[in-house]
């Protein structure tokens, strides 16, 4: 067995942990990131790729934003389609701000890049098997590499891990409380060398299911439909998937290129949150601690934000030992945490197909397009949630 020690220990190597390992080794504060998958299989996920312009703002402050800036895909509006009938909402126009796309792979590569340049220690396939003394005068984590436990010791730890995490679970459930909305439906998504249908994003809410279209690059394509929460890829062939998705996008669909997926998977959409986001010694940040469903593109962005105010809190303590702002962490995070699930439900709710006996939701839906089209307020605050409310 080998004894480590630091200050802080992530747990975690996707853009949450790495992001936070890199604004904390910019303040001079030791960092060792444990990763239980390989380096290989964390680039090889495919997630979302819509950036807030804070995020965009956070990766250039940290010396990630070379690539992001030549590559990424500004966008000022996006529409809204309902049943064939398109409203426009120009972010820039109503609110001076675009969001940018460009894939959460692509960051995950930036910032390890960048942290492997800095010297971070970062351990993949070092999965976590236990944490120890989160409320004492220090934390200590075991893990192995290759079948050899290791300890290490530290002042604070960060959960940055995802859903199915230790760090959340590592919270008595006497403390912990969540709250879940599960949705009964999924997205259908396949990744596709074709040009993408438009320079726009295209929400689409048609009487058969949602669709939605976005991309990656100039010559990348993402697109979505919804799906039965059970649904099988293998039920779905291409020339299938294509299909409805033309269909759902309606007279837009004309701009559409088909082309053979190169991935294609099933994601459920659910609404969770966990408080509190702190438990003595840990922190937990990004799906560690909230799941968001797709349709505010909010994942990924509310972990750079979780990241951004736990880095503040810890600098500040290191800078002076005020613990202020660890003491308000959970606190901070969780008021844009909600707002934000609330707009990601909403943004759900009006755009998908749901159960509806008597067609009241239906009708509800409409009723909010119509109120959109006709009130710049509305469009204001759609704005305002999506581009990103500030951090």
């Amino acid at each position: 067995m080998s004894k480590q020690r630091t200050q802080v220990a992530i747990i975690g190597a996707g853009p949450a942990g790495l992001m936070l390992a890199r604004l904390l080794t910019l303040a001079k504060i030791d960092v060792v990131v444990l990763e239980r998958q390989s380096r290989a299989y964390v680039l090889g996920r495919i997630r979302a790729g819509l950036l807030e312009s804070g995020t965009t703002d956070l990766l250039r402050e940290v010396g990630c934003g070379a690539r992001l800036d030549a590559e990424g895909l500004v966008h000022d509006s996006a529409s809204l389609n309902f049943n064939g009938e398109s409203l426009e909402i120009n972010y820039l126009d109503l609110v001076g701000k675009s969001v940018t796309i460009y894939g959460q792979t692509e960051v995950t590569r930036d910032l390890m890049e960048a942290n492997d340049a800095s010297g971070i220690a970062c351990h993949y396939e070092a999965p976590v098997t236990a944490i120890d003394g989160l409320d004492g005068a220090r934390v200590r984590l075991t893990y192995l590499t290759h079948g050899q436990q290791h300890t290490l010791d530290c002042d604070y730890v960060a959960g940055c891990d995802g859903f199915h995490g230790v760090g959340r679970a590592a919270i008595p459930a006497s403390v912990l409380k969540t709250y879940e909305r599960i949705y009964p439906f999924g997205w259908l998504g396949i990744l596709a060398d074709v040009p993408p249908c438009g320079h726009e994003l295209i929400y689409a809410n048609h009487p058969d299911g949602f669709a939605l279209a976005t991309m990656r690059s100039n010559t990348r394509t993402r697109a979505y439909i919804q799906v039965p929460a059970d649904a099988r890829i293998e039920d779905w062939p291409d020339d299938r998937f294509w299909a409805e998705y033309k269909h759902r996008l309606g007279p837009v669909s004309k701009g559409v290129t088909t082309g053979p997926s190169i991935e294609k998977s099933v994601a459920p959409l659910r609404s969770f949150v966990a408080e509190p986001m702190r438990f003595g010694r840990l922190f937990l940040a990004g799906d560690a601690a909230h799941i968001v469903p797709p349709t505010g593109a909010k994942g990924l962005n509310l972990a750079a934000s979780d990241v951004r105010y736990l880095s503040r809190a810890l600098i500040a303590f290191y800078a002076s030992g005020d613990a202020g702002l660890i003491d308000t962490y959970s606190e901070t995070c969780l008021k844009r945490i909600w707002k934000a699930t609330r707009f990601s439900w909403w943004m759900t709710t009006l755009l998908h197909k749901f159960p509806d006996p008597d067609g009241f939701g239906t009708a509800m839906q409409r009723a909010e397009f119509e109120y959109l089209k006709s009130s710049r307020t509305a469009q204001v605050s759609l704005a305002e949630n999506y581009v990103g409310l500030p951090i």
